[in-house]
């Protein structure tokens, strides 16, 4: 019998990007949910992510999580890091998984409690610009981006699609040859620039598009700013002007990706 292929997809399970928002919780912050030829990867599991897994329909199970990656160690990326890998590990009592990070997140003042460091199977340090597996997934680092703590992007396959994950960051033109993908999902934070904020502006995300041109591009991580212009407003006036799809993520939504 053929095996059965798995389902391909990203959920979004939250859309909060920095502080108020996600304080305030106009938009959840639990980060993102890949499933790609059987693995199950969470990136960046905020505030509130393991809820946002549980109130998923269908529901998402983080004890089935194969790795958890945090693109950095502000607590709106890893506020439920450690929740993620007590669900992953079972309380620790099935030492399995993997936890990708940047060094700053196990140093002084870690969001990684010393308790569940040896929970996982393997603690793999993220480092700029190199690639790992988690079983038949693969992903690369992005170069370090301009933030105030260790921060990188990442990019992998899914089915016959590249897709990139442009996390925090101020914009610098070196970003676009590294997020030259069929898909680019943005953290976009800022309506407009704010001066010594290191974080992307709507006008920082219309260059990359330009640049990049991907074939599709997701705006999410949205500051109070980008909320009071209406994400989706904005993602149709880039779309028009562009020529590309560009679509504003909302909490709970799911990209499918077609296989191969």
């Amino acid at each position: 019998m053929a095996k059965k292929p798995h389902d391909s997809y990203i959920k979004f399970l939250g859309t909060a990007g920095a502080r108020f928002v996600m304080i305030k919780q106009l938009r959840a912050s639990g980060g993102l949910w890949i499933s790609q030829g059987g693995q199950s990867i969470i990136v960046d599991p905020g505030p509130g992510s393991i809820v946002r897994a549980a109130s998923s329909r269908p529901k998402l199970d983080p004890s089935k999580l194969d790795a958890i990656i945090l693109t950095h160690r502000h607590l709106d990326h890893s506020g439920d890091v450690n929740v993620m890998i007590e669900a992953m590990t079972e309380g620790g009592f099935k030492k399995r998984g993997i936890l990708f990070c940047p060094q700053d997140a196990l140093e002084e003042d870690p969001v990684i409690l010393k308790h569940t460091r040896s929970f996982p199977e393997l603690v793999e340090i993220l480092k700029a610009e190199t690639t790992y597996k988690i079983g038949d997934f693969t992903f690369e680092t992005s170069m370090r981006h301009i933030h105030p703590v260790e921060t990188y992007g990442i990019k992998f396959k899914m089915g016959n699609k590249s897709v990139s994950l442009l996390t925090d960051t101020r914009y610098f033109k070196e970003l676009t040859e590294f997020y030259k993908t069929d898909i680019i999902i943005i953290c976009v934070v800022l309506y407009q620039p704010r001066l010594g904020v290191d974080h992307l502006c709507l006008d920082d995300v219309r260059q990359i598009i330009r640049d990049a041109k991907p074939g599709k591009a997701i705006l999410t991580h949205f500051g109070m700013t980008m909320l009071k212009a209406k994400p989706h407003i904005q993602a149709q006036e880039l779309s028009r002007e562009l020529g590309v799809e560009v679509i504003a993520a909302y909490d709970g939504m799911a990209l499918q990706i077609e296989k191969t």
